[in-house]
């Protein structure tokens, strides 16, 4: 039908241009003819100057009796033709050129054939230029939005999908099924219906289902979960019929479903109960997935953060048979990750893939996408021809703690505070037990704080101990309590107010959550996340007994490691100004550097630092560090900016 309207649209251009040159053709045939003004006309008739005149309506062309041609133009003068004969003109009158059949057609049809156009064009454009998948008009409220991917379109195979093994063998199986169903048809067996991959943000859930379609040579639907709601009834669910009928079309194809939570969350919570658009949008979601109809060769593949406020009923074998966790990558999968992000910019020598993996524990791929791709701007900054360690570790540093900020003017006590603050996150973080190491502290504002306390784990983690919760509640306190010690209790600032609501937040889960208090016990007294979706936000109820002796133990935790941080900064107080006086000559310290002010050294300058009013990055050297999960991800201590 497009194509019809194209056709229409080229021959009325072509028709226009012929007229015009129809119309013009005759005007051109000779060159030599003068024109002259009606009156200059008459004088010469009168003077017996014209031979012969050739009469075409209001137009008159002749000849004179010299045989030169001219042409003129008459007002409607009723005594020319009797001026004519009395002079002995010879008078030929033309009668009115006749238009060709076609011509006229064309001419009275003109009009209603551009208005069908227009109307065709406009319809075409309401339901969504040609009612396929993606519409986007009007009248295609009801068409699905999935995007069609055909099998050339997709170049992303399981190579460039790195640092989730275990994840590409569970998916494997689709691939093979794809291929060859009838290694598994001949056995009895059938491939699942659907597969759930779950995971935090960025882990390559999407890029996993790129590669599927790539590697088994299908057709690929990519649609989001918000994509099929909509405020008018019924829409939903006609967008799920549409795109399954077009995936029937295109079997064996797979159909992506990203963040489904949109759409598949646990029905009976919504407002409008049982007729929410929502629901029936899921109610044929699951119909389509294992009904009546089958969907041979038709493969589900959907994406969630949140796979624990799904219904239950897309779970059951049958539908989302399958669910494939895809994880944060741990030390091996960074580093495969990162070299296949290292292929696409030029590399210097010093780069080590191995040293930047172990630095960089809790990044998710695109974290590590995100992570080369700055280290390329800042080479590029440099006007460098290839990337060094210095721009991943310049790039690191900007991930992790936020982009610096030297323009931002503070004053000298301003800078000393900090300097003691940061100072007391890093003595107690070395001191207490079962703390991250201090990776870099550093008094140059980042991002939203004056200044920053970096600490790295070392090892994988997969849970935390009671006594490196304490720890860390330790050092938290521990910027505080430098304040309080140098400068006392009436000079304490604001800049604690992270560090502190950080510190209660640990300290409440772990009395309500984790079941380290000895008084209440290993009872969760915390708000239900499954109740809060499952039932309309209802919480589990409390007395207000117990409500105050939660506060009672939270402030056990609290005044016992905000003591022990005070008492490991008194004893400590020499490094304490040790360490102070370090940032403030050179704004960033590294590991290296507090290794020699805890140890009593001197300390050395950082590297790369030149001694002209300019702080040196100072960068530290990662050694045997190890990935972790997101709940043990380097913690940044650091006192915000004032309010």
């Amino acid at each position: 039908m497009n194509e019809m309207v194209k056709n229409i649209i080229m021959w009325v251009v072509i028709a226009v241009v012929l007229m015009s040159v129809f119309n013009n053709f005759g005007g051109s045939k000779q060159s030599s003819t003068s024109n002259l003004s009606y009156s200059q006309f008459i004088s010469a008739v009168n003077a017996g100057q014209v031979s012969k005149v050739s009469i075409d309506g209001p137009n008159i062309s002749g000849q004179t009796t010299l045989g030169e041609r001219f042409t003129t133009r008459s007002p409607g003068d009723i005594h020319l033709v009797d001026d004519l004969l009395k002079n002995g003109v010879e008078i030929i009158a033309k009668p009115p050129e006749e238009q060709s059949v076609l011509m006229s057609i064309l001419i009275s049809w003109f009009p209603m054939l551009l208005l069908i156009g227009v109307w065709i064009f406009f319809m075409r454009q309401m339901q969504g230029g040609g009612g396929g998948a993606g519409g986007r008009g009007a009248m295609s409220f009801g068409k699905s939005k999935a995007k069609l991917l055909s099998e050339d379109e997709i170049k992303v195979t399981f190579a460039d999908v790195a640092g989730v093994q275990e994840a590409k063998e569970e998916v494997g199986e689709v691939v093979d099924f794809l291929t060859d169903p009838s290694k598994f048809r001949k056995l009895g067996g059938l491939i699942p219906r659907g597969i759930l991959m779950s995971g935090s943000p960025g882990t390559g859930k999407t890029l996993l289902a790129k590669a599927i379609a790539g590697e088994a040579k299908v057709p690929f639907f990519s649609i989001s979960g918000s994509d099929f709601v909509e405020m008018f009834v019924g829409v939903g669910a006609s967008r799920v019929r549409d795109m399954f009928e077009q995936a029937k079309k295109n079997a064996p194809c797979i159909i992506f479903i990203d963040e489904i939570d949109a759409v598949g969350r646990a029905r009976g919570i919504g407002i409008g109960g049982g007729n929410d658009e929502r629901e029936q949008t899921l109610n044929q979601l699951l119909v389509e997935m294992d009904g009546f109809s089958g969907n041979e060769g038709v493969i589900v593949i959907a994406a969630t953060n949140r796979p624990d406020v799904l219904d239950p009923a897309l779970l059951r074998p049958g539908r989302f048979d399958r669910q494939v966790v895809v994880p944060l990558p741990d030390i091996r999968g960074r580093e495969q990750i990162l070299k296949v992000h290292l292929k696409k910019v030029p590399l210097g020598d010093s780069v080590n893939p191995n040293v930047i993996a172990r630095g960089t524990p809790g990044f998710s791929g695109a974290d590590l996408a995100n992570l080369v791709n700055e280290a390329a701007l800042f080479a590029a900054r440099a006007d460098k021809k290839l990337v060094d360690m210095n721009d991943m570790e310049n790039a690191k540093d900007k991930v992790l703690m936020g982009a610096e900020r030297r323009s931002m003017v503070m004053s000298e006590d301003e800078k000393r505070c900090t300097a003691y603050h940061e100072s007391g996150h890093a003595i107690v973080g070395r001191l207490v037990p079962e703390h991250d190491p201090v990776y870099k502290v550093t008094i140059i504002p980042r991002g939203r704080a004056l200044g920053v306390t970096m600490f790295l784990p070392e090892q994988d983690q997969i849970s935390i101990s009671k006594q490196k919760l304490e720890s860390q509640l330790s050092s938290l306190y521990g910027g505080r309590l430098a304040e309080e010690i140098i400068f006392g209790e009436e000079a304490v600032t604001t800049g604690a107010s992270n560090d502190i609501e950080r510190a209660s937040a640990i300290a409440r889960n772990m009395v309500t959550q984790w079941g380290f208090s000895e008084k209440l016990g290993a009872l969760n007294y915390g708000e239900d996340e499954n109740a809060m979706g499952h039932s309309g936000g209802q919480t589990k109820m409390i007395s207000d007994e117990t409500a105050e002796l939660i506060n009672k133990e939270v402030r056990v935790f609290i005044d016992r490691n905000y003591e022990r941080a005070k008492s490991l900064l008194t004893e400590n107080i020499d490094i304490l100004h040790s360490m102070s006086e370090a940032l403030m000559k050179y704004e960033t310290l590294d590991s290296d550097q507090l290794d020699q002010l805890m140890a009593r050294q001197p300390v050395s300058e950082p590297k790369d630092w030149e001694n002209d009013d300019q702080s040196g990055s100072g960068k530290a050297t990662i050694e045997d560090k190890d990935a972790t999960d997101k709940e043990s991800k380097p913690t940044i201590g650091g006192p915000a900016e004032q309010p």
